[in-house]
């Protein structure tokens, strides 16, 4: 009976130690893994910011930039920026990505196959960071990428120690330049849809990304000698083949957002009075790429509508006013997902070397980025749009507004560019909006979602505190403006 209770024994000791072996075997789902190649990972960051911030930037960036207005759902158009309707919350674009490119650094970190990965997966969260701090000022940043093994409710860092402090935006971009210098192995970088795995173009994009970032902060920090610096290395972006961009496709699923949405949604953006006026005053033929003539027009004119009317009170016929060019709707491989550009790096060095911060020809450099920034949106500049009211010295106005709204005009889509750089700099002078909802000021920064105070509030409340309420009329720390 001993011998049997102890055959007996074994036999359920061999049997329960054969499924505890083989538990996590059973009990693991094949299709759905718990780790992601870093090269999909890749591919993945860039193009869902990229595309979603394209997004953002036509439905919200351009209304705040006032470059298109919209005609309905327009409580944003009005700056009652805490009603975000067809866009206008990008927080958890920032963050998604931001989480997902850090598992990328720790992969590259931690794995030697992959530390291919670790010089642009800096940059990129150098770009992105950028981003987000130029939007809404300081933000959960130094604790906020790595909820499974540390906080899940993070500080708010102040924009100053994101920008210049140890793993900020600025030792990011040096960091990543030097994990792509000091790589020694052969594995090549996959899943790179901006350079198709070309690492010294990474290092281009990282230089191009500190000249911004730099000029950004200049009336904070006395940044001369490391703008000087990366002038005379010269390893820069400085053409359109350059570029940190990827192309959309003219179809789904990889065509620009708004042309896979209802007509309707499309229809509801045109162009701005605001824009109208600058393309109008300088000539510009890019009027034509960017918008269409307006359906009642008799000889293919452009008309444009103010911002911000109330649209419930307000009647408007979308045949008197011109929409978007066929670029954003019927043809979208012409368009792209913009991170940062030839003539946006002109255009900053030309601000640089007009305020005396580098030794440069201020007007050489301005005349390059217009005809850089003509090339890229495929239209050809009139041959006298130089001499003309675009003219560098032209007379009412000064070097710098000819730069800004260069660079403004330009920027159409690219995020919220045109807005931040207008909150910098003054530049384009804005129209007042028709319906504000904002005691008529045009805000300077973006207000923290409202899921930020459900999730983690007692973090909010002291962001909230130290921006007079979340006030959108509260500078961010490089507004000197």
């Amino acid at each position: 009976m001993k011998n049997t209770l102890y055959i007996f024994s074994l036999f359920i000791l061999a049997f329960t130690t054969s499924c505890t072996k083989d538990f996590e075997d059973i009990n693991t789902n094949p299709n759905a893994p718990n780790t992601v190649q870093p090269s999909l990972l890749l591919r993945q960051v860039i193009y869902n910011f990229g595309d979603e911030m394209s997004y953002e930037g036509f439905v919200a960036g351009d209304l705040l930039s006032q470059h298109r207005t919209a005609l309905d759902f327009n409580l944003f158009d009005r700056h009652a920026l805490k009603s975000p309707q067809l866009g206008g919350n990008p927080w958890p674009i920032f963050y998604t990505n931001l989480r997902d490119n850090e598992i990328i650094i720790n992969q590259s970190r931690s794995i030697s196959t992959f530390q291919v990965y670790e010089g642009p997966a800096l940059i990129l969260k150098a770009y992105m960071t950028a981003g987000l701090t130029d939007l809404f000022g300081d933000v959960p940043y130094f604790e906020a990428f790595n909820g499974i093994n540390g906080t899940v409710t993070p500080v708010y860092d102040s924009q100053e120690s994101i920008y210049t402090g140890e793993n900020g935006i600025l030792e990011n971009l040096d960091n990543g330049i030097a994990a792509i210098q000091n790589y020694s192995q052969n594995i090549p970088l996959e899943g790179d849809i901006l350079f198709n795995g070309d690492l010294s173009a990474w290092v281009k994009f990282a230089n191009a990304l500190k000249i911004k970032a730099l000029l950004r902060i200049s009336d904070k920090i006395d940044v001369s000698a490391d703008l000087q610096a990366i002038i005379d290395q010269g390893d820069y972006i400085t053409t359109n083949t350059e570029n940190a961009v990827f192309n959309f496709t003219n179809s789904d699923p990889n065509s620009f957002r708004l042309a896979q949405l209802r007509v309707g949604d499309f229809n509801n953006f045109v162009l701005s009075q605001t824009m109208e006026n600058i393309l109008l005053d300088y000539s510009d033929s890019r009027i034509n790429t960017f918008f269409r003539p307006f359906a009642n027009s008799n000889s293919q004119e452009f008309n444009g509508l103010i911002n911000g009317i109330d649209a419930s009170s307000t009647s408007i016929a979308l045949a008197d006013y011109s929409l978007a060019g066929t670029a954003f709707r019927e043809d979208t491989s012409v368009l792209d997902a913009n991170f940062i550009t030839a003539w946006e790096v002109q255009f900053a060095l030309a601000e640089a070397a007009q305020k005396g911060l580098i030794t440069a020809n201020a007007e050489e450099l301005y005349n390059n980025g217009v005809t850089l920034a003509f090339e890229y949106w495929q239209t050809p500049m009139p041959t006298d749009y130089l001499t003309g009211n675009a003219d560098f010295n032209a007379p009412g106005t000064t070097p710098l507004q000819q730069i800004i709204t260069q660079k403004w005009i330009a920027n159409l889509i690219n995020g919220y560019e045109g807005w931040i750089e207008y909150r910098r700099t003054g530049f384009p002078e804005l129209n007042p909006i028709s319906a504000s909802l904002n005691n008529n000021l045009i805000p300077v920064r973006m207000p923290y979602p409202a899921e930020e105070e459900a999730l983690n509030a007692e973090n909010y409340q002291a962001a909230a505190s130290a921006t007079n309420d979340n006030s959108i009329n509260f500078p961010v720390w490089w507004d000197e403006n």
